[in-house]
């Protein structure tokens, strides 16, 4: 993509913040943060908020969250006051899959857990992109070996559109200190064995030794856990 390398020399050694101050400024109106109330999200979200970025924040609302997850959006925007945009599936499209096949058809296969996605997930992402051309994610390095290889911008050939990634190097322990620090809302699902939260019947508590992933969609082959989210770090 023409320009990535010199946005890429533009961030370079510059803070989260400042990158994000930098990325919000060379695209007005069409930078675009996804946040599902995670640990990582949450440090992007308080970046953006206690900072005033005019970049909106905006989530998958799949109806299958966790009641954890809604108590800690619902506390995000009492405390900074500020929106965060919800969006929802098209409810033709789930209405026909949950008449068809069950409101856990995810269960049965690789296939029928992709289609649930799909209209959950997938297409409403379409829609809370379409027309940004910079979209930041919460995605960290050491979550996964396919993502060690990443940098922290990139060019998302799905979505047409650069990739940003501004705690990409940060640990899980500079993670918690950064909320514990500023006081950041979390979700105590975190706190009980969840390092990854999705939807409520899709995800559960890892154990000791466990991959960060193995929570997800753990019925499934580990090679098949993705969503479509992001599809280049399967």
């Amino acid at each position: 993509m023409d320009g990535l390398e010199n946005i890429k020399q533009q961030i370079e050694g510059r803070g989260p913040v400042e990158a994000l101050t930098l990325l919000a400024g060379q695209f007005p109106g069409q930078i675009i943060f996804s946040t599902s109330f995670g640990w990582e999200d949450q440090v992007i979200t308080h970046m953006i908020f206690a900072n005033n970025l005019p970049i909106k924040i905006f989530t998958l609302e799949t109806g299958r969250l966790f009641p954890e997850t809604y108590y800690v959006w619902n506390r995000t925007m009492e405390i900074y006051g500020k929106p965060i945009h919800a969006y929802y599936p098209n409810n033709e499209r789930l209405e026909r899959m949950v008449n068809a096949k069950g409101p856990n058809s995810f269960y049965e296969s690789v296939e029928n857990r992709k289609e649930c996605c799909g209209i959950r997930k997938v297409e409403p992402l379409k829609r809370a992109l379409a027309g940004n051309k910079c979209w930041v994610t919460g995605i960290r390095a050491e979550q996964s070996a396919d993502r060690q290889d990443l940098g922290n911008l990139e060019w998302d050939e799905q979505n047409n559109l650069i990739k940003f990634h501004p705690i990409f190097s940060w640990t899980l322990d500079e993670v918690k200190e950064y909320i514990r620090v500023n006081n950041i809302p979390y979700n105590t699902l975190h706190d009980r064995g969840f390092p990854s939260i999705g939807c409520a019947p899709c995800t559960r508590a890892v154990q000791p030794g466990e991959d960060f992933r193995a929570g997800r969609w753990w019925w499934e082959d580990q090679s098949k856990k993705e969503c479509g989210l992001h599809e280049a770090h399967k």
